[in-house]
């Protein structure tokens, strides 16, 4: 990475919506201004070039968790990274950590999303956490 990247530490939300199959990690307080479709997930960047949100689609075939299991997801913590490659494009780090209680096991997924966007963020880096006091007895978030 060339320069030193700005940094945002945020609290945030999570969420899944159980019907949709769609797992939602999002900054608080932070509005989007443009959004980046990849395959099954769009990222969402905010006017300062920051990556401030993320929905994953046919979330339970992505992490091969149920969709009952992804419900009761707790502990997460969502962590994005961009590097400028050139004028045009970026390279976009995603690590989402969270937990499930699956079969009597408490399963740590950290699934760590690595693609080149055509979009020509800054270098930067984020970390989102709950918002105090936000956290769910079921371990979700409220959003």
């Amino acid at each position: 990475m060339t320069g030193k990247a700005r940094e945002l530490k945020e609290k945030g939300e999570f969420d899944y919506d159980y019907s949709h199959d769609i797992l939602f990690f999002k900054v608080k307080d932070r509005e989007y201004d443009r959004s980046i479709e990849l395959d099954n997930m769009v990222i969402d960047i905010d006017e300062e070039g920051f990556i401030v949100g993320l929905q994953i689609f046919d979330a339970s075939k992505y992490f091969a968790i149920e969709r009952k299991y992804l419900r009761a997801a707790m502990g997460w913590k969502m962590q994005a990274m961009a590097e400028k490659l050139s004028e045009s494009e970026s390279k976009v780090e995603i690590r989402l950590m969270f937990r499930v209680m699956m079969r009597n096991k408490i399963l740590q997924p950290t699934p760590i999303i690595t693609q080149n966007v055509h979009d020509s963020l800054g270098n930067s880096k984020m970390v989102c956490v709950p918002a105090a006091g936000r956290e769910h007895p079921s371990g979700r978030s409220q959003v």
